[in-house]
């Protein structure tokens, strides 16, 4: 599934940096603005345990993680919505992702240049959101001198429904506020899925702190935190300064050595891969055979046939049943043979929702 999340912020936050630790597609990271200029997508392995745990019960030939997608997109300045800069091409970017990760510059340093000549990661949100929500309200304009007429006129019940969500829609962006804290049933939001619109999409803070800061952040951090609250948006603290540091350590033993050394159990670059995952809601299953353990990724709420069309799309149309055990059998019993014995083993139809970790095998016939 090729999923992707955007890493956006205003030139010099980080952002690149903490894409070429994500990944071994190297952005150029310079102490200049736009040294990004096209998307930088990298393919990032997900990290969990629970994997690990699988391949040393059944001792595979071959472990296979998930993985997602990161695009690191070029820096914004004010103005990008009537196209300023890079506007129109940044906002093309990130219309094509499916989730936002925003970097906001939470620390203070002389020596790295900030575009406005302060730092103030509120008024940085608010430039980055203000032309998103600019180039959404165009875009919903757009779409009521379509449906206004047919709405006030006509007996299409659709397009009435439409025209009363695009109104809400457009007063809620007027006031300076993201789609995504409108208050909206799925079911209304369908109706104006087709427009893609940039404000909508999940989003992700990562606060870009300095290294005596990662711990316990700083008043820049306490601001963030405070200032989305109403969005219900995850707010991660990272120094992108010490995952640097870490990304050029050879050896998994030197990573964590430094990690505890200054007091943290994992890195900052694993916490945020993983909330990237759950920002784009995703699940994962496994598969474990004596070839092969293997992650894959599904969408919160699929059902398994269509978790079976992850693998091929032959699974999917030829499906008959899965045979699901739940991670937590599978690693207390230790073995598909034993969740068999012990009656774990569960038999699914089409109509199984999959849960998150389960361990399955399908049968299919095509």
């Amino acid at each position: 599934m090729a999923l992707q999340c955007g890493i956006v912020g205003l030139p010099n936050v980080g952002k690149s940096t903490l894409f070429n630790c994500l990944s071994n597609a190297k952005a150029q990271a310079a102490n200049f603005p736009f040294c990004t200029i096209e998307p930088n997508v990298g393919v990032i392995t997900v990290p969990d345990d629970r994997l690990t745990k699988l391949a040393e019960l059944v001792k595979p030939n071959k472990v296979q993680p998930n993985t997602i997608e990161i695009v690191d997109i070029a820096g914004l300045v004010k103005g990008a919505s009537k196209g300023e800069g890079l506007g129109n091409q940044f906002l093309g970017n990130i219309r094509a992702t499916n989730a936002i990760i925003h970097v906001l510059r939470c620390f203070d340093d002389g020596n790295v240049i900030h575009v406005d000549g302060s730092v103030d990661p509120i008024r940085d949100r608010e430039i980055i959101d203000t032309e998103l929500q600019l180039k959404d309200l165009d875009t919903v304009d757009k779409r009521i001198q379509k449906v206004e007429k047919m709405a006030k006129t006509g007996g299409d019940k659709d397009a009435k429904r439409t025209y009363e969500i695009l109104t809400l829609v457009k007063s809620h962006l007027e006031s300076g506020k993201s789609i995504r804290t409108v208050a909206l049933s799925q079911d209304d939001f369908d109706f104006i899925e087709d427009l893609g619109l940039l404000t909508q999409k999940p989003v992700m803070y990562v606060c870009n702190v300095d290294e005596a800061s990662v711990i316990t952040g700083n008043k820049y951090v306490d601001l963030v935190k405070a200032n989305v609250a109403d969005e219900n948006a995850e707010v991660l603290v990272i120094s992108a300064k010490i995952e640097s540091e870490i990304a050029e350590l050879e050896s998994y033993e030197e990573r964590q050595e430094f990690l505890a050394d200054l007091g943290l159990t994992e890195s900052g670059v694993n916490k945020l891969i993983r909330a990237a995952y759950k920002l784009l809601n995703l699940y994962t299953y496994f598969t474990a055979g004596v070839q092969e353990v293997r992650a894959w990724t599904i969408t919160k709420g699929f059902t398994a046939p269509q978790a079976a069309g992850v693998i091929h799309t032959d699974f999917e149309k030829g499906f008959i049943r899965a045979e699901v055990i739940k991670y937590n059998d599978f690693v207390t019993l230790g073995s598909e043979n034993a969740c068999k014995d012990a009656g774990k083993l569960g038999v699914e139809g089409k109509t199984y929702v999959v849960e998150d970790g389960d361990i399955m095998h399908f049968r299919f016939n095509v």
